[in-house]
């Protein structure tokens, strides 16, 4: 991977972590586009430059992340539900290489969407109690992005909405779970591959986090103020059209496989 390479996947990640069209499906298709190998340097690279993405929210929620232990509490309950990914790591692993894979659940993700501020339609200035059952409710959504191109913001934004929370009030939920969730994941995957960050590329890892942590502060504020205003079909139609025209060009004959 070349200093471009990683600068192109790092917006890629700030653009869409904390959006609903998958950000692991995006820098898939991204490195399957630009013909980067899918070597364990590489898995991890996707992985731990969401380290600039979990600081650009702390830096926007500042005092509000620093809370109580109750909502602390209620982070920890939302991310219970996690132990079942990590049970889960070699069959994501497979998954993270399969293109297909990515463009099918962007296309029935995209689908939803269209559909769910109909289903779940509420005034984003009315405040609802997030209680622990709720909490843990929206950790069990966030398992299903798992599966590449779900997108974990859109499985969470949806759960904090079958609970009654605001579309508003579902994002920047989910967005303080992101900061555990990913930093886990990141930790996780630094931890069993540390062997392989070398001299030569921690650079890479370096730049990457700086980019993602600059573009996910400017993805984040646009889009707390886009969904607001316009809710999520316009997401929804972004990801039926971008799972469509893979999933045709795979069917043509194209070869968007990971190296």
């Amino acid at each position: 991977m070349t200093i471009p390479e990683a600068i192109i996947i790092a917006i890629v990640e700030g653009i869409t972590e904390f959006l609903p069209v998958s950000s692991t499906g995006h820098m898939i298709i991204t490195q399957s586009i630009l013909g980067i190998p899918s070597d364990d340097f590489v898995k991890a690279f996707t992985v731990n430059i969401q380290f600039g993405a979990i600081l650009s929210v702390i830096v926007l929620y500042w005092k509000r992340f620093f809370q109580t232990w109750d909502f602390y509490f209620r982070l920890f309950v939302a991310c219970l539900p996690l132990i079942i990914a990590y049970l889960l790591e070699k069959q994501i692993d497979n998954m993270l290489e399969s293109v297909m894979t990515v463009a099918v659940a962007l296309l029935l993700g995209g689908i939803l969407l269209i559909f769910v501020d109909r289903w779940f339609e509420r005034p984003d200035n009315e405040k609802t109690q997030l209680t622990y059952k709720k909490a843990l409710i929206i950790g069990f959504f966030q398992i299903i992005s798992v599966i590449p191109g779900v997108s974990r913001s859109a499985a969470t934004i949806v759960g904090g909405m079958t609970q009654k929370l605001s579309r508003k009030a579902a994002a920047e939920f989910s967005f303080f779970l992101a900061v555990p969730t990913m930093f886990a994941a990141s930790a996780l995957k630094l931890v069993g591959n540390y062997k392989i960050i070398t001299s030569d590329n921690i650079s890479l890892l370096i730049i990457g986090n700086i980019v993602s942590f600059v573009v996910a502060i400017i993805a984040i504020k646009s889009f707390i103020a886009f969904l607001t205003r316009y809710g999520f079909k316009w997401f929804g139609y972004y990801r039926i059209a971008v799972g469509l025209a893979i999933i045709i060009l795979l069917l043509a004959g194209k070869s968007l496989t990971i190296l």
